[in-house]
């Protein structure tokens, strides 16, 4: 198959509703009048991948990092033109990842990056909603700051409303509270934050839902990373 025949591969479950919003959103922002104008994707939804967070705080001797290397060479032997993977935390095994495979790597990290850069010309802070994992693991604040550009995030009690969000109602299949990621947004911009990033793919189940991805200060990496999906797999975003 030429690369333009070739699928995209998609490493999933991580966490599962949001590898299925991830999908509903390349389907919806493609620019198709037909089936076949669509993204062709092959999706490995691997829900028991060990928990990234757990790992990456010492709360779990259970490495995911090796899980999601196999799991991208199995979608790799597939045929797959290259791949992405929607979760942030995850993010944190990426070398694992790259180690495994010879096809090209969409990184929703770098994606996100690019589009906050390309919203506010001579960006300086940006804020960060995502898991406690994504937070220690660094991976937004080292991107960024290969720009110069620092990363802000919540304060103990604001990063415990958003594990709340996170763990207690998206993941546990409850209604999200939008209200309260608005607030924990509103310190961070007080705080001096031009821009806030939804790191973790289950916040963005929440924006999406809620209609948060209208609303300043809010930049969506699942968004930003189906853009990038379409792109890269020929096709124009609605």
């Amino acid at each position: 198959m030429s690369g333009a025949d070739r699928p995209v591969g998609v490493i999933g479950g991580v966490g599962p509703l949001a590898t299925a919003y991830f999908l509903q959103r390349v389907v919806q922002r493609t620019r198709a009048e037909r089936d076949q104008d669509h993204v062709d994707m092959v999706v490995l939804n691997h829900a028991t991948i060990p928990d990234r967070t757990d790992f990456v705080l010492g709360r779990s001797d259970a490495d995911p990092g090796p899980v999601l290397a196999r799991d991208a060479r199995r979608l790799e032997d597939f045929g797959v033109s290259f791949l992405v993977m929607p979760c942030n935390t995850a993010h944190y095994f990426t070398q694992q990842v790259l180690d495994a495979i010879t096809v090209p790597f969409v990184s929703i990290v770098d994606v996100t990056v690019a589009a906050s850069r390309r919203r506010v010309p001579g960006l300086e802070t940006v804020g960060l909603l995502a898991t406690a994992g994504t937070v220690a693991s660094r991976v937004y604040d080292d991107a960024f700051a290969q720009h110069g550009i620092s990363v802000i995030t919540p304060e103990p009690d604001g990063q415990d409303v958003v594990n709340r969000v996170i763990y207690e109602q998206v993941k546990a299949g409850r209604p999200s509270d939008p209200d309260a990621l608005r607030t924990v947004a509103g310190r961070l911009v007080e705080r001096g934050a031009s821009v806030v990033v939804l790191g973790c793919t289950e916040l963005s189940v929440a924006a999406v839902d809620h209609g948060l991805l209208d609303e300043p200060p809010f930049l969506d990496s699942m968004d930003e990373l189906v853009r990038a999906t379409i792109e890269a797999a020929g096709h124009e975003v609605r």
